[in-house]
């Protein structure tokens, strides 16, 4: 059911997804082609905000500084597996992999390896900063309009 809470948590997190694209495409080495990152990323923030933050609003303020780094959490697990996927994909279009086994398996260690990226101060800072603004607008969105 649609609501403010879930519009403003998508919101949310959309624009976290922007500004933490931003951030990882600095880290990544010079010539990396990005394609559309930044816009698979907001889609993302979307939909964990709409789906996982957005159900979650109105339990009161510290449940509401949880969803939001539960969701800011949910919104880096997900591209780390959407990423990890595609890299999969490319290496599997190589002839890369001897079993399907070894197929799902490089999935998770490319979602390791670009966890590993992440691993900047400023990045985590923003990842739980961000999160913990997302929950308490969700909150505020969803006590102003129930």
């Amino acid at each position: 059911m649609p609501n403010a809470a879930r519009l403003v948590a998508a919101a949310c997190l959309a624009l976290l997804a922007f500004v933490l694209s931003g951030q990882v495409m600095a880290l990544m080495p010079a010539g990396t082609g990005f394609g559309y990152f930044t816009w698979v990323n907001i889609l993302l923030g979307v939909l964990v905000g709409w789906i996982v933050m957005g159900k979650r609003a109105g339990r009161g303020l510290t449940p509401a500084i949880n969803n939001g780094l539960t969701g800011a959490v949910a919104l880096l697990f997900w591209a780390l597996f959407i990423y990890g996927g595609y890299e999969m994909m490319r290496q599997a279009l190589r002839n890369r992999f001897e079993s399907p086994f070894d197929a799902v398996l490089a999935i998770f260690r490319n979602g390791v390896d670009y966890g590993m990226i992440l691993l900047e101060s400023h990045v985590i800072a923003t990842i739980a900063i961000g999160g913990v603004l997302a929950g308490l607008a969700t909150e505020h969105a969803w006590r102003r309009w129930r």
